[in-house]
C-alpha cells in the first residue's frame, strides 16, 4: 500500500488531499473545518481529518507532495531582479517566505505536533501551475489531451500548456508574470470595490448589468501576441512592489492593491467597498469580462496550435470563469472539458499528490473523477446527536418519504437545508452541502437574499439540472457535473426558471446525473414529478461564511436564519 499526502499551504485554499494506492480517499479544503474563508497558513486539520478518513496514521505516510517549488524558473526570477533592481529586496522577501515549505518533515512535525522520528516519507515539491494541469488530466478519463492552467500566479508563471499523454505532462509553453489575466481581473475587482480574496466571481456576475463604454481602454490593457497576453503596465502597480497578498495571524488573506494611479485619473476614485454600484462600475465590470474571455479564447486558441487535440484538461483560479468556459466550445476547437472541481490553489494538494503518483511514482493507479464527494461524512448517530443537542424537532424518514417529503416542502415555496454524504471538494455546494429552493418562482432570489444568503441582488444563482433533460433547457450539450460552464437558457424556460435565469438569460448549471448522486438525483426527479420542471435551484449552505461540514454547522445556520426545513441525512426537521 501507498500513502500520499497532498498539500497546499501557506497561500489562500490551505488544504490536503490524501490518496492510498493512487485514489484519492479524502480531500478537504482548512476553511470548512476552522471557518476561517480562505484559509491560508497550514490546513494540520485537514491533514488529520485525511489520515482518520483513511484509518491511517502520519507514520504511514510514503510520500508529501507540495504544490508549489521555489526552485522553479529560477532563471527568469533572475532576470526580471536584474531588469528591475528597485524591487530586488521585496521579491527576496518573497522568496524567503516561501522557503518556509521547504523541510517538510519540519513543517509537519511542528504543526501538527508529530514526533519528526516517526515521519518517514519522500518530499516532492511540484511546480505550481504543473501541480494544477495534473490535477485536471489526472482526474480525466482520458489517456491524451491539452493540458491547460491559468491563474494569478505561482512559481512565477500565469498560465501553462501542456501536452498530456499516459503517464507524462509535457510542458509546452509557460507566461511568466507580470502577464496575467488573472491579475487584471483581481485589479477591477479592486477597482470597483470587490477587495476581498475570491471576489471575482461577484464580478463576473455583474458583468452582464453593464455595457461596453470603455472597449478602447480594455483593449488597450491587454495585448495579444503570438506567445500568449501581455498587460500594459500603465494601468498597474509594478509587480514586485508589494507581495500581491498577504496573510494576517488568523490566516486571513488580504489583497494589496494592484491599480495604477493611471486607473484613477482615467475614472475618478475607486467604488468603497459595499456601497451603491454606479452604472461606470457595471460598465467596467462589463469590460473586464468582454476582454478577459478576448484573451482566454487566444490562449485556448494558441494551446491548440500547439496542441491539436480536441480534448483539454483544465485548472487554475481563471478557470472559475464558467462563462468563458461556456463559450469556449463556440470561439475554439475543443469539444470537451475535464476542469478540477477545485481549480483554486486548494486543488494544488490534489494536484501535487496526483502528480507524484502517476509521473514520478509511475504507480500504474489511474483515477477518473466520477464526483467531488472527498470530504468528511457524518453518520446517522452523529447527526441526531446534534439534532438532540440544539432542541431541534426531527422526523426520522425513509428513502421516499424524505424524497417526498422535501420535493413537496420546495414545490410550496420553502426554503430547504440539504446536508447529505460526504461533503464537496472544491469551491461550489453540489447537492451534498446545499440550500434548495424552487428555480420557477420569480420572488425566490428575493426571498434567498433577505432571510438567509444576504447576497448583492444581482449575483445569480445556480440550476440543478438532470443530465440527460439538459439539451432541452440549456443550448449546449456538454455536462457540467462541477457547475464551472454558464449556458444560455431556451427561451421557453427562461420564465419557468425566472430564479435562475440571470439577466443575459444564462445559466451556470450543475448537471446531475444518478450514476454521480443518486439521492440528489431522484430529488430533482421528484420534484420534476410534481412541477414538470426537471430543476431545483441550488445554492451553497452557508450565510457569509465557508460552506458547512459538520451537522452542528449546518443546525447552527438552519436555526439562526429563515430556513424553512432541514433534510440532514433522514432526519426531516421544519419550523412553526
Amino acid at each position: 500500500m501507498s500513502v500520499i499526502l497532498g498539500l497546499n499551504a501557506f497561500h489562500a485554499g490551505a488544504s490536503a488531499a490524501l490518496l492510498v494506492d493512487g485514489q484519492p480517499v479524502a480531500a478537504i479544503a482548512e476553511e470548512r473545518l476552522n471557518r476561517v474563508k480562505y484559509y491560508a497558513r497550514f490546513p494540520t486539520h485537514a491533514i488529520r481529518r485525511c489520515l482518520d478518513t483513511a484509518g491511517l496514521d502520519f507514520k504511514d505516510i510514503d510520500a508529501v507532495a507540495f504544490g508549489r517549488d521555489s526552485s522553479a524558473n529560477r532563471a527568469k526570477k533572475i532576470e526580471y531582479a536584474l531588469r528591475n533592481p528597485t524591487r530586488l529586496l521585496k521579491l527576496i522577501k518573497t522568496q524567503t517566505s516561501r522557503g518556509m515549505v521547504d523541510d517538510l518533515k519540519q513543517l509537519i512535525s511542528r504543526e501538527c505536533e508529530v514526533d519528526p522520528a516517526s515521519l518517514r516519507f519522500a518530499e516532492h515539491h511540484i511546480e505550481h501551475h504543473l501541480a494544477h494541469v495534473a490535477s485536471a488530466y489526472f482526474i480525466s478519463p482520458w489517456e491524451k489531451c491539452a493540458g491547460f492552467s491559468l491563474d494569478g500566479s505561482g512559481d512565477f508563471v500565469t498560465c501553462m500548456m501542456a501536452d498530456c499523454e499516459g503517464t507524462e505532462i509535457d510542458i509546452k509553453h509557460r507566461i511568466y508574470v507580470p502577464h496575467s489575466l488573472g491579475s487584471l481581473y483581481t485589479m477591477i475587482c479592486e477597482f470597483i470595490g470587490y477587495q476581498k480574496y475570491g471576489d471575482e466571481g461577484k464580478v463576473m456576475g455583474l458583468a452582464p448589468l453593464g455595457k461596453d463604454a470603455y472597449h478602447d481602454i480594455f483593449e488597450e490593457m491587454v495585448i495579444l501576441t503570438d506567445n500568449g497576453v501581455e498587460l500594459n503596465p500603465k494601468f498597474f502597480v509594478p509587480f514586485g512592489e508589494s507581495q500581491g497578498l498577504s496573510i494576517d495571524n488568523s490566516g486571513q488573506v488580504a489583497v494589496h492593491r494592484h491599480y495604477s494611479d493611471e486607473m484613477v485619473k482615467l475614472f475618478g476614485e475607486a467604488r468603497e467597498p459595499y456601497t451603491d454600484i454606479p452604472e461606470r462600475d457595471q460598465d467596467l465590470a462589463f469590460g473586464l469580462q468582454r476582454v478577459f474571455e478576448k484573451g482566454y479564447m487566444h490562449l485556448l486558441n494558441l494551446l491548440h496550435q500547439k496542441i491539436p487535440h480536441e480534448r483539454i484538461a483544465m485548472s487554475g483560479g481563471c478557470v472559475l470563469n464558467s462563462v468563458a468556459n461556456g463559450k469556449m466550445f463556440d470561439e475554439t476547437p475543443f469539444t470537451e472539458t475535464c476542469i478540477q472541481p477545485a481549480a483554486g490553489d486548494e486543488g494544488l494538494a490534489l494536484g501535487a499528490a496526483l502528480y507524484v503518483s502517476n509521473s514520478i511514482l509511475k504507480e500504474g493507479k489511474r483515477y477518473v473523477m466520477e464526483n467531488s464527494y472527498l470530504g468528511p461524512e457524518f453518520t446517522e448517530s452523529e447527526m441526531e446527536a446534534a439534532l438532540q443537542s440544539a432542541g431541534v424537532a426531527y422526523r426520522k424518514l425513509d428513502r421516499e418519504s424524505l424524497l417526498d417529503a422535501t420535493a413537496t416542502e420546495i414545490e410550496a415555496g420553502n426554503v430547504v437545508g440539504w446536508f447529505q454524504g460526504r461533503m464537496e471538494w472544491g469551491p461550489r455546494a453540489l447537492g451534498n452541502r446545499s440550500i434548495l429552493a424552487h428555480p420557477g418562482r420569480p420572488d425566490m432570489k428575493d426571498i434567498l437574499n433577505a432571510r438567509i444568503k444576504h447576497r448583492e441582488a444581482f449575483r445569480p444563482f445556480a440550476p440543478s439540472v438532470l443530465v440527460e433533460r439538459q439539451a432541452e433547457l440549456f443550448e449546449k450539450t456538454h455536462p457540467s457535473p462541477f457547475m464551472l460552464h454558464v449556458y444560455e437558457i431556451k427561451p421557453e424556460w427562461r420564465e419557468r426558471l425566472c430564479a435562475v435565469n440571470h439577466v443575459d438569460n444564462t445559466g451556470r448549471l450543475q448537471s446531475v446525473s444518478r450514476n454521480e448522486n443518486p439521492l440528489y438525483y431522484d430529488l430533482i426527479q421528484t420534484f420534476e414529478k410534481r412541477t414538470g420542471i426537471p430543476v431545483i435551484l441550488n445554492t451553497s449552505f452557508n450565510e457569509n461564511e465557508p460552506i458547512v461540514c459538520a451537522p452542528e454547522e449546518a443546525i447552527d445556520c438552519y436555526t439562526r436564519t429563515k430556513m424553512d426545513v432541514l433534510a440532514m441525512g433522514p432526519f426531516f426537521c421544519k419550523k412553526g
